[in-house]
């Protein structure tokens, strides 16, 4: 009986790229806060990063926030491969170790905890991961699998065999014309499909784990994802009659611009002084996130017309962003040229200079996290997309809710478009539309995390439903599978 009073116990296992990791950990925190005990399990090349970009941070990213009560334990597992190893030179590699190895070193610790505490009930996983349903299943855990993009792209993924089908990916000779037969999902056309869709090589390594990943959520008990109904209703409508799925989003540290958890994987500079100097909506924010690279030739072009705009700006310049082989991609002479209306730095805190008033666009990669910061924020974007789910991003963002436009239309960017582009988003005339826009939907997204807005039922939904299935699992559960998991 004493078992039936103990909170029950989520791992919680975030994919390890740090667009993947902030969510997860806010989400961690929120899941506490409703009642749950959390331990929370990143990898230690993660950790590794985490711990150097902020040398006096605590060894616990969770210490902090237990002060408050909440019970959120921190554990660390290999991802296959040696800390030091350079995972964004070599992704490929990186992807293997993800695919073929790391599912045995989560076995062994996810073994470990269970064996040592009997009120472990659920596994959430990254949906990126191709074993969370295997791992769930082996130690009588319900999986809930977490999904960190839109809706929209979870479904392009979902419904790969229609695409196939239907001749729209993995065929050498793939036709160009609309998409409309994916369920929920409006006319979409190929070119704004997630870039792995696009490509006619469907045998990489990249390719593997989707189709293994994807395989593996259709397993899942329930689905999270980092969304707002609002923005997706079809598409989550549909979803929701595949699998039990909940609009959650977006999952936002409270205060927005405040973390007590570490997770920058770089060593953040304070932009605030800076910024203070700059009159209202003034200065341009440029960053294509935390791990897509820029083509050499494209960033020189935009360093040019950076240049060329006149327009102040703050750039975020990620030590690897070419490739970490490429210490200096700037042009020469570039840095002194803007000296005194533009500061270039590694990172920051992204979500703090983008709720600074003196910042008036975004030219981004159009990563989730960075769209949805940026309509908190109600600042109007200039897309970028360069890998993954950007390119359907950028859609939403263009085509869709038109908070923004493109930096580029032709397939290589150049220094005239983006002198052009950006003077045209920071000029009040094309930034009036889109403030108007966006300000609509900042709204929506505000009322999705009120006391009665649909993220918060959604979530109270999904709580009580996942208690539900808990105490129908509370049956003394076979924990002989435990004995073997220590044995790789």
């Amino acid at each position: 009986m004493a078992e039936t009073h103990k909170k029950p116990h989520v791992i919680f296992i975030p994919f390890p790229l740090q667009g993947h990791v902030i969510p997860a950990v806010h989400l961690a925190i929120k899941l506490a806060s409703q009642g749950f005990t959390i331990t929370f399990i990143n990898t230690q090349a993660i950790h590794h990063q985490t711990s150097n970009a902020q040398p006096s941070s605590e060894p616990d990213i969770f210490a902090k926030v237990r002060e408050s009560g909440l019970d959120i334990r921190y554990t660390t597992v290999s991802d296959g491969l040696p800390i030091g190893f350079d995972r964004s030179l070599n992704f490929d590699q990186f992807t293997a170790a993800l695919l073929h190895v790391f599912s045995a070193h989560v076995d062994e610790v996810v073994g470990q905890i269970v064996k040592s505490d009997d009120s472990i009930r659920c596994l959430i996983a990254d949906t990126f991961f191709v074993w969370p349903s295997k791992i769930a299943k082996k130690f009588g855990l319900l999986y809930v699998s977490f999904w960190t993009e839109p809706a929209l792209v979870f479904s392009l993924y979902y419904h790969m065999d229609l695409l196939m089908i239907n001749g729209h990916f993995a065929c050498q000779d793939c036709r160009e014309d609309t998409i409309d037969y994916i369920p929920g999902v409006k006319a979409i056309e190929p070119k704004d499909m997630v870039s792995y869709l696009q490509e006619t090589d469907t045998t990489s390594i990249s390719h593997q784990l989707i189709f293994k990943a994807f395989n593996d959520a259709r397993n899942a008990d329930f689905l999270l994802c980092n969304t707002v109904q609002e923005l997706e209703v079809e598409t989550l409508s549909a979803l929701q009659a595949k699998m039990p799925c909940y609009a959650i989003g977006p999952i936002f540290p409270n205060g927005f611009t405040k973390s007590f958890v570490a997770t920058s994987l770089w060593s953040e500079s304070d932009c605030t002084q800076w910024l203070d100097k700059k009159p209202h909506g003034s200065v341009l924010y440029v960053s294509f996130g935390s791990f897509a690279h820029v083509a050499k030739r494209d960033l020189v072009e935009i360093a040019k017309g950076l240049s060329l705009s006149k327009v102040s700006f703050v750039w975020v310049l990620r030590p690897d962003i070419v490739s970490s082989d490429d210490a200096d991609p700037l042009p020469g002479g570039f840095e002194e040229e803007v000296a005194d209306r533009a500061m270039i730095i590694p990172w920051c805190s992204q979500r703090a200079v983008l709720a600074h008033p003196a910042i008036g666009g975004f030219l981004t990669h159009c990563g989730w996290n960075s769209v949805l910061e940026s309509i908190w924020c109600q600042v109007p974007l200039l897309s970028l997309p360069l890998q993954t789910d950007q390119f359907t991003n950028r859609k939403l963002v263009v085509d869709d809710w038109k908070i923004g436009f493109n930096l580029s239309d032709g397939k290589f960017v150049t220094k005239e478009e983006v002198s052009y582009n950006v003077k045209r988003l920071m000029s009040g005339k094309s930034e009036d539309g889109f403030r108007n826009t966006i300000k609509e939907m900042k709204k929506t997204l505000e009322n999705a995390l009120s006391c009665n807005g649909s993220s918060e039922i959604n979530m109270a939904r999904f709580v009580k439903d996942l208690r539900t299935k808990i105490s129908e699992k509370m049956k003394p559960v076979d924990r002989s599978a435990c004995t073997g998991s220590q044995n790789h």
